[in-house]
């Protein structure tokens, strides 16, 4: 098994050269954030407007202008905490759902929000998706209720439902792809040209809580993070599983204490939808790029001052946004009264995200 964090001497001594450190000295905060932890963050497909959720209730949208600075163009209110946020192929409807059981649809054009979905227990996750044979974008939501439930807008009861082993966490879709995680660390592997069957269904390599999924640009497979401080990198086909490994991520050792390993939760990933590499973040307030291909880190970046829940990059890959937010790992007794809730903005250098050349070590 490969690992990133090779403790070779050239990863060492490459891992120490300034170059391996990235600049977040620049990177730019959003205007009017939210007034309580951020749950998710959401780039449009179209244009360079992001959606915010929020545990004030909230769901805002901004837009991000070319020179960094954002303008708040609309927010959506829902009757308890907002815990995702999607957009539809389109960039014309904002999707957010949360501890109210209800997702809410956005029309960008009327400036009207509407309930669009609803379940027995809160909604984590949201994603606009491709399923054949339909007319008009289609919605799937999943639930602490186990259950995945896909939405034509226009109607208010569910196209079709699937029924998960367990509460739903985490979900992502690309192209045909969707995978889903739930509690008990089951991994969901479903073919969007059979949208009511699992094509496949693993327990995670990680041996603990899954904390989020995300595909690669590609489709052929998918990312996963967990509370232990590690990610693993699974390819859908069995005629590729050669090729999944795991890696430890997002630990640090405290000063002169080398046997000693303080590990934070792997809250985010995300696949740069040009160049296929990829992001982490964590509860350790940390950001980082990694080449799964090459099995090598690109850049690993400062703390931020504040744990990271949520990421994303825009369409392009030309900006990677992250929010520092308090992420529940340490639970209730964890959240701290007045503590910072901000959406930074990182423009993505030429260098930073782009896939090393075979035989380049850093």
């Amino acid at each position: 098994m490969s690992f990133f964090g090779s403790n070779s001497a050239a990863t060492t001594a490459a891992q120490n050269t300034a170059n391996a450190t990235g600049d977040i000295s620049k990177d730019v905060a959003i205007s009017d954030p939210p007034t309580d932890g951020i749950s998710d963050i959401a780039f449009s497909p179209v244009a360079d407007y992001l959606s915010v959720a929020s545990w004030d209730k909230k769901t805002r949208l901004y837009e991000i202008q070319p020179n960094g600075t954002s303008i708040g163009k609309a927010s959506f209110d829902h009757e308890g905490p907002v815990l995702t946020t999607c957009w539809s192929k389109d960039g014309t409807k904002v999707v957010s759902a949360g501890a109210d059981k209800l997702a809410r649809v956005f029309d960008i054009n009327t400036g009207q929000s509407s309930p669009c979905a609803v379940h027995t227990a809160p909604i984590k996750c949201a994603r606009f998706v491709d399923v054949s044979n339909t007319q008009g974008p289609v919605l799937v939501t999943g639930s602490w209720d186990k259950n995945l439930k896909y939405w034509d807008l226009r109607s208010d009861q569910p196209i079709a439902t699937l029924e998960c082993q367990e509460r739903i966490y985490t979900m992502d879709t690309k192209d045909k792809l969707l995978v889903v995680g739930t509690a008990d660390r089951y991994i969901n592997v479903i073919n969007l040209n059979d949208p009511t069957k699992f094509y496949k269904t693993v327990q995670s390599p990680l041996k603990w809580q899954t904390r989020t999924v995300a595909c690669f640009a590609d489709a052929s497979g998918f990312g996963v993070g967990s509370i232990e401080g590690r990610c693993a990198i699974q390819y859908v086909e069995e005629k590729d599983s050669a090729l999944n490994f795991s890696f430890k991520c997002h630990r640090h050792s405290p000063p002169n204490q080398s046997l000693v390993s303080n590990v934070f939760a792997v809250n985010a990933i995300n696949f740069h939808p040009v160049h296929g590499t990829f992001s982490t973040a964590g509860a350790d307030s940390t950001f980082h790029f990694w080449d799964k291909d090459a099995k090598q880190r690109l850049k690993g970046y400062p703390d931020v001052g504040g744990q990271i829940p949520c990421t994303t990059f825009n369409r392009t890959g030309t900006i990677f946004a992250y929010a520092v937010s308090y992420d529940w790992s340490k639970g209730y007794t964890g959240s701290v009264q007045g503590s910072q809730n901000k959406v930074m903005l990182h423009a993505i250098q030429p260098d930073e995200c782009k896939p090393r050349a075979k035989g380049t070590k850093r």
